[in-house]
Parts: structure tokens; C-alpha cells; sequence
């Protein structure tokens, strides 16, 4: 059975590609990390087809912890009344009800893949997998993280073909975070990759290289300035240019077709406005205004972008790759009168 780890750029097919390995007759569990992505999943499919195949489950990573993993295999053995997002005790032993499961009765997001791991439920999750399914999907594997990196490293000794699909430079967000498991993760790509591979999958570097959505124009940018390689599907060239004219700024905050993308806080200033990590997954804009903030802004002028701090940077890859069309530059300084 084939065990592979696709590594995609922006804008290259993803979702796409998931749903060509479809059919009607699909036996396919899909997980994914967001509600938003569960959502285009699940719209993507019911437009190829027309219905939601019987076979084919979309599940948020936690609703699968939860319904098919927890509640059927350790349900009656537990009492649980749903998940807790608070930290957990910092000196609660392991293998003790008090390291997995709050006063509340309510399972710690962070160590639920870590309590089936420890109680010897990896096994029936396989099982249970391999009965309903014959092909596992997990979509935005970069963003899981600590003890959800862990199960999805032990679930690769299933006898069912496993599809995980992520951008690593699109890590944003973290599934969970659990002390110092797997505290480095996201660090060093060549690590990362290292870590899935001993784990014994196939690491795929080029099915889903090139950009669909970005323009070569946009790729060279954030090829050579970001220092992320990413290459592009289009032959058309765009603009990318940094705007300090009064008038051309207030053109393009008068413009709602143009998105204004600030690093945070967005919602303190006039217009159609987004913070640069929120947009992952959206594919609506066409050219794209992106507010620099003081310290990204000294790294443009200086072509120093690349030394950016890695969530600053993946969160600037982001925003750069939303864009069909041209990339306009601005700083945050020269917007006080576009404030709320």
C-alpha cells in the first residue's frame, strides 16, 4: 500500500488533487485540521459528484479524535463530556487519569492523540480504519504538531493507502502544543521531511510544485525574497512594486477588489481587510495590497526578508500567495487616516 507525504506549494491543485483520488465508490476517511477546509472539502466532493459518496467521511481532526477514535474504543471504559483547551497539569504522571482528562471530564485537546497512543488504542484505531476504509487522507499536515504528528508517524503501518497533503510553509497554526514534544518540529524542513520519512513514508517534492494561482512574476518573488521555493504552472507576467504616493495609496484603499493584508490587527483600519495568516486556503483575490509592518518593512528595503522570523514569514507567504494578479507593498506608517 502506497504511504506518501505530498509537499505542495500555494496555489498548486491541492484540495484538487485529493479529490481526483475519488470515485463514487470511495472507502475514504479525509481529516483535515480546519472547520473552513472540512467545509470546501465536503463542497468540492458534493460538486464532483453530485452527492456525498456513502463510502467518503470528511472529518476535523478533533471530531475524528473524538467520534471515531475515543468514544467507540475507550467510551465505556471513560467517562468524557467533550474536549477542554485549557492547559493541562504540569506535574500530573503520565498514564494517570489526571495527565488526559480535567476535573470536568473533558479531554485535553492536546494530549487526546497521546492518551489512545498510551492506552494502547493505536491499534483499534487501525483496526477500525481498515475496516471502514481502504484510503486515509489527512489535508494541512503542517499543521499538526507535538503528540497529532506523533499518531500520524505510527499510523503509516496501516494496511490502507495514505495520503497526507501539506505546504510546510504554510504552518501557521499548530494542532496542538504539549510541552517539549516535538518542540522543534517546524524548524528545519529537511528535518521535518527526515522525521516522516523514518517514519516510513514516501516524501513527494514534486506532484504538486508549480502554482496554478501565482504568476511566475510572484513565484520569482518569493522564490528569491522569501527564500521559498515556489514555481509556476502560468506564463503571463504581473507587478509587484512598493507604493509610498499619497494618491495611489488612497486609489488603492478606495478599491474593495483589492485586498489589504496587514500582519495583525486589521481590523483597526477602513476597508476590505484580512490579517496575512487568516487568509490561508482562500483563492478569491486577484491583485493584492500587503501592509508592512515596521520591522517587515526594513526587511523589504534591505532585501532581507528571508531572516524573518519563520511564523513571520510563513504568515508573508501566505499573503504574497493569494494573489492571481499583481503584489502592492505599502508601509503601515503612511496609514493613520485609514484607521477606524
Amino acid at each position: 500500500m502506497d504511504k506518501r507525504v505530498v509537499l505542495a506549494v500555494a496555489g498548486s491543485g491541492k484540495t484538487q488533487h485529493i479529490i481526483d483520488k475519488l470515485d463514487i465508490n470511495s472507502r475514504a476517511l479525509i481529516v483535515t485540521y480546519t472547520v473552513n477546509n472540512t467545509t470546501n472539502l465536503r463542497k468540492r466532493i458534493l460538486n464532483k459528484f453530485g452527492v456525498m459518496p456513502k463510502g467518503v467521511r470528511v472529518y476535523t481532526y478533533f471530531s475524528f479524535l473524538i467520534s471515531f477514535c475515543v468514544r467507540p474504543i475507550v467510551g465505556n471504559d471513560m467517562k468524557i463530556k467533550g474536549v477542554s483547551y485549557s492547559d493541562p497539569p504540569r506535574f500530573a504522571k503520565r498514564n494517570t487519569y489526571e495527565h488526559y482528562v480535567s476535573q470536568g471530564d473533558r479531554l485535553y485537546h492536546n494530549r487526546i492523540a497521546k492518551m489512545m497512543m498510551d492506552c494502547d488504542g493505536l491499534s483499534d484505531i487501525t483496526e477500525r480504519i481498515e475496516k471502514y476504509f481502504d484510503f486515509f487522507c489527512v489535508d494541512e499536515v503542517q499543521d499538526f504538531a507535538a503528540n497529532d504528528f506523533n499518531l500520524l508517524c505510527q499510523l503509516s503501518k496501516m494496511d490502507v493507502e495514505v495520503l497526507f497533503v501539506g505546504d510546510f510553509f504554510q504552518h501557521t497554526f499548530d494542532t496542538s502544543r504539549d510541552g517539549n514534544i516535538q518542540k522543534n518540529l517546524h524548524n528545519n524542513y529537511e528535518a521535518y521531511l527526515t522525521k516522516l520519512k523514518d517514519a516510513g513514508y514516501t516524501i513527494d517534492l514534486d506532484t504538486l510544485s508549480h502554482s496554478h494561482r501565482c504568476s511566475p512574476t510572484v513565484c520569482r518573488f518569493v522564490t528569491e525574497q522569501i527564500g521559498i521555493t515556489i514555481s509556476s504552472h502560468r506564463q503571463d507576467e504581473v507587478n509587484i512594486a512598493l507604493i509610498d504616493d499619497t494618491k495611489q495609496i488612497e486609489r488603492l484603499f478606495s478599491d474593495d477588489s483589492i485586498v489589504k493584508l496587514f500582519f495583525k490587527e486589521s481590523y483597526k483600519y477602513v476597508g476590505r481587510t484580512d490579517n496575512w495568516g487568516n487568509t490561508k486556503g482562500l483563492d478569491d483575490f486577484a491583485d493584492i495590497c500587503i501592509v508592512l509592518n515596521p520591522t517587515t518593512f526594513t526587511a523589504y528595503t534591505k532585501g532581507r526578508l528571508a531572516t524573518l522570523a519563520s511564523s513571520t514569514l510563513n504568515k508573508l507567504y501566505v499573503a504574497c500567495t493569494r494573489a492571481k494578479g499583481s503584489v502592492y507593498f505599502v508601509s503601515q506608517r503612511l496609514l493613520d487616516e485609514y484607521k477606524c
